[in-house]
């Protein structure tokens, strides 16, 4: 129940809401009310329940809990609208004051408040899960079926997870990347007779959480890449998680901590940018400005924070892409992420790489830039909803013929390979982020 209506009106971000003139322009946009057809299921909505919270016509939340639970939080809806509505801004609004109404699962709290933020706990995550793959255990327990017995389908999940680096293997990351000179990751900036190269731009690498635990190979070939293409490449120390994960559940005191403490990491060092490799990273790391906004002591530092933000592709476009070795034919087709499309606004720079490497034929599936399903986390918590959006995605998928899907987030990554499987394509259709297929053009190879 609502006890201080004018708290919760500004909490819930009610006068953003009045923007809206329902003309319906997101509802063709939008996932979940594509595929569930309710009208509560949609931005408008969505949008019509805070209205109504705000102006205290509802004061039962859990009327709420449902509709704003089952968004995805892609942002497509703001792409379509021609008044402007910042529904991601609505949306944080009501989780935020929904989380303050209702308890949150203990096991998620303790991932989002003491693992993920932690460096150190992220490392030990990923090293125990190479011992678990490395120790025979992950076989026997395949063959047992007794993953499939986890609750949440997190067993369904575990087989799709990649290859554990190994800890010899994560102590390797430097703290200082210069140039590279063929083949190796060298410390001076030489071409293959020796010769000076000007460097191109410094850049700090944001390893992030997820993809710095899981998806180590895939940073250490984004290094790799931004180095053969003229970069200086920084890794700064004390980064943390970006704090999306703690935004989309409505804990944005967590999120601002973080935020906080990534620009204080950051700014230590003067670099051209600021390049990560995942697009719900890049697009929280792109909003600093908007979460602090508030807090005049840390607005400005934000704002330089943002600035200079880009992701992967946009650097090596503006470093005149990537140097390719041979390449077989290929066909491919490109999953847009939603947040790197509708928040980060890039949508060129990918395809302009796709596009020069010779023999790869790019197809572009129906619905490209439609959501997959995965959204964080939301395709462990809203599981069936979420393969329902994933069976979809899947069909325009095999339209296209293509024997390759490309991405550019590390969820979509995971979510396109479970449909993937789900399809019983596993030998005939892989799943690459776009690093690892511009890594293996570029003749690249992790350390």
């Amino acid at each position: 129940m609502i006890q201080d209506l004018e708290l919760i009106k500004k909490e819930i971000k009610y006068d953003k809401t009045l923007n809206c003139v329902q003309c319906g322009y997101c509802l063709p946009v939008c996932p979940t009310y594509i595929t569930m057809g309710k009208e509560t299921h949609s931005p408008r909505g969505r949008i019509n329940l805070v209205k109504m919270v705000g102006e205290g016509k509802m004061t039962d939340l859990s009327i709420m809990e449902e509709p704003m639970d089952l968004c995805l939080g892609c942002r497509a809806c703001e792409t379509a609208c021609p008044t402007g509505v910042q529904y991601g801004e609505i949306l944080e609004g009501a989780r935020s004051v929904m989380k303050k109404s209702k308890k949150s699962p203990m096991l998620q709290t303790i991932l989002l408040s003491k693992v993920i933020p932690s460096h150190k706990m992220m490392e030990q995550a990923g090293n125990a899960f190479w011992l678990y793959e490395k120790s025979g255990m992950q076989t026997m327990l395949r063959k047992s079926g007794l993953l499939d017995k986890l609750p949440a389908h997190l067993g369904t999940f575990e087989s799709i997870i990649p290859a554990a680096v190994s800890p010899k293997e994560r102590a390797r990351f430097p703290k200082r990347v210069q140039m590279e000179s063929p083949g190796v990751m060298a410390q001076t900036g030489t071409d293959q007779n020796g010769e000076k190269r000007e460097k191109k731009y410094t850049v700090a690498f944001f390893t992030g959480c997820i993809m710095d635990a899981m998806f180590r190979r895939i940073n250490q070939l984004s290094v790799e890449l931004l180095a053969k293409a003229g970069c200086e490449v920084v890794m700064m120390e004390n980064q943390t998680c970006c704090g999306a994960l703690h935004a989309h559940t409505g804990d944005m005191k967590e999120s601002k901590k973080l935020a906080k403490q990534n620009i204080a990491a950051f700014e230590k060092e003067n670099v051209d940018f600021i390049v990560n490799n995942a697009g719900g990273c890049g697009a929280m790391l792109k909003e600093y400005d908007r979460l602090l906004e508030d807090e005049p002591e840390w607005l400005e530092r934000a704002k330089e924070f943002t600035e200079k933000n880009k992701d992967i592709s946009e650097v090596l476009v503006l470093c005149g892409g990537i140097p390719v070795i041979n390449h077989p034919p290929e066909k491919v087709t490109y999953q847009r992420s939603c947040h790197m499309t509708n928040v980060q606004k890039v949508k060129i720079e990918p395809v302009q790489l796709i596009k020069s490497i010779p023999n790869v034929e790019l197809i572009e599936m129906n619905e490209g830039d439609m959501c997959c399903g995965s959204a964080g986390i939301y395709n462990i918590v809203n599981y069936e909803a979420s393969m329902e959006i994933l069976d979809r995605k899947m069909g325009n998928v095999k339209d296209t013929l293509a024997t390759t899907i490309l991405t550019t987030n590390p969820g979509c990554l995971l979510q396109m390979k479970l449909g993937v499987k789900r399809e019983g394509l596993t030998q005939k259709v892989r799943v690459l982020h776009l690093v690892e297929f511009l890594a293996e053009a570029a003749g690249v190879s992790s350390w």
